[in-house]
């Protein structure tokens, strides 16, 4: 009589997630995915190993807690925050780190699998390409990344080190995202040819705030008004460059490097619904949108489980109602940041790091009352128009044009 195998069968096997910006609405959107998969996927454990949560300490105190296998690695801003947090938790000191260098080091950890760059602004740049040059899965909510050093991030994806796997870049942006699954698999079965080119990128965007608003009301607006966006939960820096346009901008000049296509081939229409995230037309004329209910959590599972589809804890779209979907143009003379971001995608260079920098401290002035709403984009042209541009830039002269641009607008409006 055979003797009944009782030996445990083999636990799935492991992925391990850093989320850079675990306290901001993508991180806490991806804490959330990372709960949902670890208990649906039975074929991968899915693990938190990695966080960090600028200043943060009691949110990212709770999120951490949330797990019960804890994050390996932690990461704060300044010694203050890592001191406050060591205090309330069981990590070693070892375990906690700080400031940049404490992101670069858990993007780049060899036991990290996937990186989530959800750090808003210039502030995720290094970290990102450390993930990037360290050949892991890169979830990219970071959009600052491409537009700031775009070039330098495709010739990192180009290269291939010894002993490094080469790493993958995928969107996390609803826009980018569906314009990624729309694509598909860029070539035939065959390995060979695309089966079809993409035509345009057709990204959609909701108008945000001040869709309707005159100019004069724009003027007089208020951050409290400014900060209520109609369709998305998003932190104050994103909402307002929703409000501006200035984020459609940005994501024009992300797609130009994300997906490699010219900036003319670009094009941004707005959709009040916030349903169609986005649309590939493509050389024969047809053309493909992704559509879902307007929740985070569905790219963010797309980008960890690529190219694997789970089920997902978004809501799925009621077919058993009408839907109205409208797509209208962009008032270019009500919201000029599109065309900015469209002559940054045309020049690249240095001039992405110059309008980001200039975007993020005008934002800044805002938020702190100081200027007006319709002040921020002027603030980015001239800040654009006075620095030298240089075709191939560093990544050290990136960086320093970024201090630059931000020290510009402060002496604008200085008084």
């Amino acid at each position: 009589m055979d003797q009944q195998d009782t030996s445990e069968s083999p636990s799935p096997p492991a992925i391990n997630v850093a989320v850079l910006g675990a306290t901001g609405s993508i991180g806490t959107a991806t804490i959330d995915v990372l709960h949902h998969l670890d208990r649906i996927d039975e074929t991968k454990t899915w693990n938190l190993w990695a966080a960090s949560g600028h200043r943060n300490v009691r949110l990212l105190g709770e999120l951490a807690g949330q797990f019960k296998r804890p994050p390996r690695q932690i990461v704060l801003s300044d010694l203050e925050s890592a001191a406050e947090f060591a205090a309330g938790t069981s990590l070693a000191k070892s375990q906690i780190k700080t400031g940049a260098d404490g992101l670069v080091e858990i993007a780049s950890a060899p036991e990290v699998d996937v990186v989530v760059a959800a750090i808003v602004g210039r502030a995720g740049l290094e970290s990102t390409l450390a993930a990037i040059e360290s050949g892991k899965r890169v979830a990219l909510a970071n959009k600052e990344t491409l537009v700031v050093a775009g070039s330098l991030v495709q010739s990192t994806l180009a290269k291939k080190s010894s002993g490094v796997p080469r790493a993958e870049v995928l969107p996390v942006d609803s826009e980018h995202s569906a314009i990624f699954q729309c694509l598909g698999d860029k070539e035939s079965s065959s390995g060979s040819e695309k089966t079809c080119k993409p035509r345009k990128l057709i990204l959609t965007a909701s108008g945000g705030p001040f869709r309707n608003a005159s100019i004069q009301q724009m003027h007089d607006a208020t951050p409290e008004l400014a900060l209520n966006h109609p369709t998305w939960d998003m932190g104050p820096k994103i909402t307002i460059d929703s409000a501006t346009m200035m984020n459609k901008a940005l994501e024009v000049i992300e797609a130009r490097w994300l997906f490699d296509i010219p900036a003319e081939s670009i094009e941004v229409v707005v959709h009040p619904q916030s349903i169609i995230h986005s649309m590939v037309e493509f050389e024969d004329g047809s053309v493909i949108a992704q559509m879902s209910p307007p929740d985070m959590r569905l790219p963010i599972q797309y980008a960890l489980t690529y190219p694997r589809r789970l089920a997902c804890e978004t809501p799925a779209l009621d077919r058993t109602r009408q839907w109205d979907l409208t797509l209208q143009p962009v008032d270019r003379e009500r919201f000029p940041a599109l065309e900015l971001g469209f002559e940054v995608a045309r020049v690249g260079g240095t001039a992405g790091s110059v309008v980001n920098a200039a975007n993020e401290e005008a934002v800044g002035l805002f938020l702190e009352g100081k200027i007006r709403f319709t002040d921020i984009v002027p603030a980015c042209r001239r800040t654009l128009e006075h620095h030298h541009f240089e075709p191939q830039p560093s990544l050290t002269r990136l960086l320093e044009l970024d201090r630059w641009a931000r020290a510009e607008v402060r002496k604008q409006y200085a008084t």
